[in-house]
C-alpha cells in the first residue's frame, strides 16, 4: 500500500474509534447525568474551552510536538472525558470537559495539517495536482469518520437495552414529556428507568477502550512527518503570532457580510445542541427510555451523512439558495410539530422521523454554510473560519447552558426565532452579493469543492 495512503487510513480509523466513543457519550449526557443539569453543563463548558483552545493552542502544539504527537496527546484529552464519566460529579466532569475542549482544536488542526502535507508530498512525487490529492485524502477521511455517529450510538443502545429493570412509564409521567415538560419532575421517569451501574460501567469501559485503541493506532502505525516536509508548514504556523491571529478574527467583523452571517452560524450550534441535549432527554428518554437514545441518534447520523454527500453533489445544479430554503422549511416544520406533539411509546416511528428530518436540515447547514464562508471570504479564510468556529461554539455554549433552566417549548420558540433572523440576515448577504460587481456565478461553481475540509483545516 502506498505509504501516504496508509497514514491517511491510520488517522481516519483513529478518529473513527475516538469519536465512536465521544459521539455516543455526548448524545447520552443530558439523560445519563441529568442530576442538576450536570451533563449539559459539562457540554457547555466543553465548547467554551474549545473556543479558547482554537484561538491559540493549535499553532503552538503543532510547532513544538509535530502533527503525530499533537494528535496522540489530544486524543488522550478525549479519553479523560470518558474516565470522568465513571464517577460523574461536578468535580470530575467539569475539569475533564475543560481538558477535552482544550484538546479538541489542536486535534483537528494537526489532522488537517498532516493530511495536507501528505497529499502535497505524494502529488510532488507522482507529478499530480496537489489540490486534487488533498481533496481525495479528505474524502477518504470523512468517508470513514462520518460513520462514527452510527457505531457509537449503536454500542450505547445495544448495551443499555440489556437492562433487566424494564419500567412501564405511566400516562401521568408521559404528561411531563415533550415540549411542555415539567421542569421539576423531568428526572422522575429518567431516574426510575436508569440502567444499572454495571451496565453504565460496561458502556464507559467500551468507550474508554475505543479511545485507547485510537491512541495506540496513531502512536504505533502513524509515521512521523519528515523534517523537510514539515518545515514549510512550520514556517506557516510560526508566521502569525497569537495576537495577530486573535486580532484578525475580530477585525474580520468589520466585514458587513460576516456580521450578517453570525445568527446563521450560531443557529448551527443551537440546533445541534437542542437535538443532542433536549430532544434526547425530554422526548426520547422521557417517553421511551435511555436505551432508545442511541437508535434515534443513529437515524440522525445516517441521514446527515447521506445528505451531506448528496447536497455536495447537487449544489452545483440547484445553487445554495434552494438548499437553504429546503433546510429552513424542514427545520421550521419540525419545530412546529415538536411544539404540538405529545410523545407516546405507541408512536415509536415518530421518534425516528424527527431526527431524520433534523439530519437532512443539518446537512445543509454544515455543508452550505461552510461553503458560503469559503466563497465569500476567499482572501481571508483563516479569519473567516475562526469566526465560524467562534460563533458556532458560542451557539453550543448557550444552548447547553440554558438547557436545564427553560422549558423545551421556550427553547423551541428561541430556535424558531433565531432561524427566522438567520434567514433574513442570509437574504441580506445574498442581496449584497448580487449587487456587487463580482456577481455569484463563480460562487455556484465553487460550492461543490468540499467545504468540510476547508472548515477543519483553518
Amino acid at each position: 500500500m502506498e505509504r501516504n495512503l496508509k497514514n491517511v487510513l491510520v488517522i481516519s480509523f483513529g478518529f473513527l474509534l475516538l469519536f465512536t466513543a465521544y459521539g455516543g457519550l455526548q448524545s447520552l449526557q443530558s439523560s445519563l447525568n441529568s442530576e442538576e443539569g450536570l451533563g449539559v453543563a459539562s457540554l457547555s463548558v466543553l465548547y467554551a474551552a474549545l473556543i479558547l483552545s482554537s484561538m491559540f493552542l493549535p499553532p503552538i502544539l503543532i510547532k513544538k510536538l509535530g502533527c503525530k504527537w499533537t494528535i496522540a496527546i489530544s486524543m488522550c484529552c478525549y479519553i479523560a472525558f470518558s474516565l470522568g464519566n465513571f464517577y460523574a460529579s461536578w468535580y470530575t466532569l467539569i475539569p475533564t470537559s475543560v481538558i477535552l475542549g482544550l484538546g479538541g482544536a489542536p486535534l483537528w488542526s494537526a489532522k488537517c495539517t498532516y493530511l495536507t502535507i501528505a497529499g502535497t508530498s505524494y502529488a510532488e512525487k507522482a507529478g499530480k495536482n496537489a489540490k486534487d490529492i488533498i481533496n481525495q485524502y479528505f474524502g477518504v477521511f470523512f468517508l470513514v469518520f462520518q460513520s462514527s455517529g452510527i457505531w457509537g450510538n449503536l454500542i450505547s443502545s445495544l448495551i443499555l437495552s440489556q437492562s433487566s429493570t424494564k419500567v412501564e412509564i405511566s400516562e401521568e409521567d408521559l404528561e411531563c414529556c415533550g415540549a411542555y415538560n415539567c421542569l421539576t419532575d423531568t428526572t422522575n421517569t429518567t431516574e426510575s428507568a436508569k440502567p444499572s451501574n454495571s451496565l453504565i460501567y460496561t458502556l464507559l469501559g467500551v468507550y474508554t477502550a475505543s479511545g485507547v485503541l485510537a491512541v495506540l493506532l496513531v502512536i504505533i502505525f502513524l509515521d512521523q512527518i519528515k523534517s523537510n516536509q514539515a518545515e514549510t508548514e512550520k514556517e506557516k504556523l510560526e508566521a502569525p503570532s497569537f495576537w495577530s491571529t486573535f486580532l484578525a478574527t475580530f477585525r474580520h467583523l468589520k466585514d458587513k457580510r460576516q456580521c450578517l452571517l453570525i445568527p446563521l452560524t450560531m443557529f448551527s450550534g443551537f440546533e445541534q445542541g437542542f437535538l443532542s441535549g433536549d430532544y434526547t432527554k425530554v422526548y426520547v428518554t422521557c417517553a421511551l427510555g435511555i436505551q432508545y437514545v442511541g437508535y434515534v441518534m443513529i437515524c440522525f447520523a445516517a441521514v446527515n451523512s447521506l445528505c451531506s454527500l448528496l447536497f455536495g453533489k447537487i449544489s452545483q445544479f440547484t445553487g445554495r439558495k434552494l438548499l437553504f430554503a429546503l433546510a429552513t422549511v424542514t427545520n421550521t416544520a419540525c419545530i412546529i410539530a415538536l411544539l404540538l406533539w405529545k410523545p407516546h411509546p405507541k408512536q415509536l416511528a415518530v421518534f425516528f422521523v424527527f431526527p431524520g428530518l433534523w439530519g437532512l436540515s443539518d446537512a445543509v447547514w454544515q455543508t452550505q454554510t461552510n461553503g458560503l464562508y469559503g466563497i465569500l471570504f476567499e482572501k481571508h479564510k483563516e479569519a473567516a473560519f475562526a469566526n465560524y468556529r467562534l460563533w458556532e461554539s458560542l451557539g453550543f455554549v448557550i444552548a447547553f447552558g440554558y438547557s436545564t433552566k427553560l422549558q423545551a417549548s421556550i427553547k423551541l420558540y428561541i430556535l424558531l426565532s433565531v432561524l427566522v433572523l438567520s434567514m433574513v440576515m442570509y437574504g441580506a448577504v445574498e442581496y449584497l452579493e448580487a449587487k456587487s460587481s463580482t456577481g455569484t456565478p463563480t460562487a455556484t461553481k465553487k460550492e461543490n469543492g468540499g467545504p468540510h475540509s476547508q472548515e477543519t483545516c483553518t
